[in-house]
């Protein structure tokens, strides 16, 4: 999910809520303690140059139970950190405390937040020499070898 996308989504919520995939919910006093853009420069295995820009929120909990962040104190939040930081409309990463930071991708389900599950991949498998999947096939698309048939119940399989 993009900035510009979340900035359209708030104003239509009475209320932000971030939920796990597994279906665990963010507590709902949690308090959003950084917006931020992270700009990474890196060099790939295959020796390629890559930047990556990202939208960074940071959630985080405290022992305040009464505390409810809505949608337009959030919103505000965004665009104070448009303003002042400059952050392009970016891709969010979420970070979020499991056994250590979790960082995660955000979508939406037509009411709550989604905390996606980010995974590493390799971004020149060509170079690595990576092989491609093996291609699958039905049994039945396979041809018999016309020279050395092999009938049922032979005992020749």
């Amino acid at each position: 999910m993009k900035l510009s996308e979340i900035k359209n989504i708030l104003p239509t919520l009475e209320n932000v809520e971030f939920q796990l995939e597994n279906g665990t919910f963010v507590p709902e006093h949690f308090h959003v303690t950084e917006v931020g853009q992270i700009n990474k420069k890196f060099i790939d295995c295959g020796g390629v140059v890559r930047n990556e820009k990202s939208v960074n929120f940071q959630l985080w909990n405290a022992n305040d139970y009464d505390h409810r962040l809505k949608p337009g104190k959030l919103l505000n939040i965004i665009r104070l950190s448009e303003e002042k930081l400059e952050i392009e409309d970016a891709e969010i990463e979420v970070e979020y405390q499991s056994d250590t930071i979790g960082k995660y991708d955000l979508t939406f389900n037509g009411k709550t937040f989604i905390l996606k599950a980010k995974t590493t991949a390799c971004l020149a498998q060509d170079a690595c020499g990576i092989p491609p999947d093996k291609q699958k096939k039905n049994l039945t698309e396979l041809t018999m070898n016309k020279s050395n048939p092999c009938k049922q119940g032979s005992g020749c399989c």
